[in-house]
């Protein structure tokens, strides 16, 4: 009796204890969200000269808070040709249905189109977990997750009147249970081309899929730097629509995890190490603990402290 009388008491500590731990982390990511200065409407681009109308649905992070978030809370290598970031308007980036469209610029030169039609796509899917599988020892070597590629979430499709190159990779990351999703779109200019990712989990695909085309129409090279606008004697780009779909460095494909899948797990209280935004937010917390004990191990060390304990119990 005693003992199922004591089972019980330590499961309702330990459900206390979880819930304690859950809506103390959500008040901290709640600070970190409101850290955030979100922008909607017409934006001109950091690089590029295009501009950004923030579709219905979505808010707008400039290139130096997205930089903090892909690298800082999500994780990822650090990437400085991020330029921004799309959010959808009713979540943050800290959330466990968190996601968003990253958005790049690369001056490659004008991109021609010649062999769109020629790509042999299960060909470059299998040409293309061999480039990954290539680049992961850098990527440990470094210090982050691996990656396998999966297959195709949606495959390659090149809209010749828009200029805008469409695929959709399935990747799973070292130790994330969920595979993450990332939806590539290039639009593609005269002297280089905007590189918008989404970073989702695999189950958001249909979500995503349903603001393609709005993200799609938001973006767009300023006249003069529009892929009709290409002159005779502007630099040819050695990448081709092909190259572009097999991207051989991770950074360029887009490869960027969400850490923040495990939320589930850490709602449980049973983190494990994986999130970095738990370890973040936590670490804090940790380091004065051990200060704490550190000190408590000090005194109890120190000769002096140990004489006058010695001398109270003598007086007692």
């Amino acid at each position: 009796m005693r003992k199922t009388l004591l089972l019980l008491l330590i499961s309702v500590f330990a459900v206390i204890v979880r819930a304690q731990t859950v809506d103390s982390t959500e008040a901290e990511i709640d600070e970190i969200e409101k850290t955030f200065h979100y922008t909607t409407g017409t934006i001109s681009l950091e690089k590029g000269n295009g501009t950004i109308v923030v579709p219905k649905g979505f808010k707008f992070l400039n290139g130096e808070q997205s930089r903090y978030v892909l690298t800082d809370l999500w994780g990822n290598p650090k990437d400085e040709n991020i330029i921004g970031m799309l959010v959808p308007e009713e979540k943050g980036v800290l959330r466990a249905s968190s996601w968003a469209f990253t958005i790049m610029y690369d001056p490659m030169g004008y991109v021609e189109d010649k062999d769109a039609s020629e790509i042999d796509y299960d060909e470059m899917l299998a040409e293309s977990k061999k480039d990954i599988e290539a680049e992961n020892a850098s990527r440990k070597e470094a210090g982050y997750q691996t990656a396998d590629l999966i297959g195709w979430a949606s495959k390659p499709y090149y809209d010749d009147q828009a200029k805008v190159l469409h695929w959709a990779k399935e990747i799973s990351f070292e130790q994330d249970s969920v595979h993450t999703l990332n939806y590539n779109l290039r639009i593609l200019g005269r002297h280089g081309i905007y590189l918008i990712n989404a970073v989702a989990a695999i189950d958001q695909l249909p979500e995503v899929q349903q603001s393609i085309e709005p993200v799609i129409s938001s973006i767009s090279f300023k006249e003069g730097d529009r892929y009709s606008d290409y002159a005779s004697g502007d630099q040819i780009a050695s990448w081709t629509i092909g190259s572009l779909v097999a991207g051989k460095v991770l950074a360029k494909a887009g490869f960027f995890a969400v850490l923040l899948k495990f939320w589930k797990i850490i709602a449980v209280a049973c983190v494990g190490g994986f999130s970095y935004v738990w370890r973040k937010i936590t670490g804090r917390k940790k380091e004065e603990e051990e200060e704490m004990q550190a000190e408590e191990n000090t005194e109890s060390s120190d000769p002096t402290n140990q004489e006058e304990n010695s001398n109270t119990d003598s007086k007692d």
